[in-house]
């Protein structure tokens, strides 16, 4: 696979921290002076998801699963040392850091805790192409991981979150979190399989990689968000009384990523692996997929779009990006230093 194909950063994704701090604002704003606005969006329901919340979900979800690529699933066998070591990142090291984090931080604050959980039990599946592309690493490798992350999570997620929420005693009915996962990752990853081979036979594959899947990913960061203003606006009340939350739930966030960067710079050294494979494993075992633990959090009875969990899983969104560059440009230094080999 050619390294440069097609991947760049787009004005949205590289300020999108910014973007995420303005429709928090703006949210809280509306909270404010349109008192009314979480009724409203409330009144288009069904069940607990309100109906528009639901369609900003699905467009958050849907262009992610687009990147599944069966055929490269079967290269698995080719160079399963870095594969390897960043499933276990992604399925023991980071979901069990979170924990802990959130147990030293976040005692007290059960929601809180939940968001943690939900956002460190969340292995990426879409940004990590860029990231990968910006930092020079093996492509071909960051395809096979971000597919095997799709297929993983679909079987894995709801279980870990069950598992780390029950080590914590929070009680979560896992049967509901079976089906908020089915909805939110099973049904996008159906219909985006579904679409992307009707559009590449009837476009072509030049049409749908360069046409289709740029605007497509311009809309899921749209679609994101209009979802934090909607979750702000429903909740901002709560942030003025108490603006402490949003700090309180960044400490174990940012903590927990230091760690398990650390980890996984330090695991790719010691089994000496070659820089472009290093760097894709650190760059994928130490992400998350912030819009998973977003949709979990607003579809679990209990939470819903104005809890505290659904507001602190927001931060995972909000300090993601600016980590994942900074680890770009540090596994850039590393490499300049002859950390990894060449």
């Amino acid at each position: 696979m050619d390294e440069d194909e097609g991947r760049t950063i787009s004005f949205f994704e590289k300020f999108l921290p910014l973007w995420v701090a303005l429709c928090i604002f703006i949210g809280i704003l509306f909270s404010i002076f349109i008192p009314g606005i979480s009724d409203a969006i409330n009144s288009f329901s069904i069940g607990q998801i309100s109906v528009p919340i639901g369609i900003c979900l699905f467009l958050m979800m849907y262009p992610a699963m687009l990147n599944l690529q069966i055929s490269e699933l079967k290269k698995l066998g080719k160079n399963p040392k870095p594969i390897i070591l960043t499933i276990i990142s992604n399925w023991l090291v980071a979901p069990f850091v979170g924990l802990l984090m959130a147990r030293i931080f976040l005692q007290g604050y059960e929601q809180l805790i939940v968001a943690i959980i939900l956002l460190s039990s969340s292995p990426c599946t879409a940004m990590v192409l860029v990231w990968g592309w910006m930092a020079k690493g093996n492509q071909e490798q960051n395809v096979v991981n971000t597919s095997l992350n799709t297929i993983t999570i679909i079987f894995g997620y709801a279980p870990m979150v069950a598992l780390l929420t029950g080590i914590q005693n929070i009680p979560v009915d896992w049967i509901l979190l079976l089906i908020s996962t089915f909805i939110f990752i099973g049904l996008p990853l159906l219909i985006g399989i579904i679409s992307k081979r009707l559009l590449i036979s009837s476009k072509g594959e030049d049409w749908f990689n360069n046409k289709f899947r740029p605007i497509i990913g311009n809309i899921s960061i749209a679609a994101l968000l209009t979802t934090l203003v909607l979750l702000f606006s429903m909740n901002g009340n709560v942030l003025i009384s108490n603006p402490g939350y949003l700090l309180l739930v960044s400490v174990p966030l940012l903590v927990g990523f230091v760690i398990v960067v650390g980890y996984n710079i330090f695991i790719t050294k010691i089994l000496k692996l070659k820089y472009r494979e290093a760097i894709i494993t650190v760059i994928i075992g130490s992400s998350s997929h912030f819009e998973i633990a977003i949709a979990t959090a607003i579809a679990m009875p209990g939470y819903g779009i104005g809890s505290l969990a659904a507001l602190g899983t927001t931060m995972g969104l909000f300090w993601e990006v600016p980590v994942m560059l900074s680890i770009v440009y540090l596994g850039r230094y590393l490499k300049r230093k002859g950390f990894w080999k060449s």
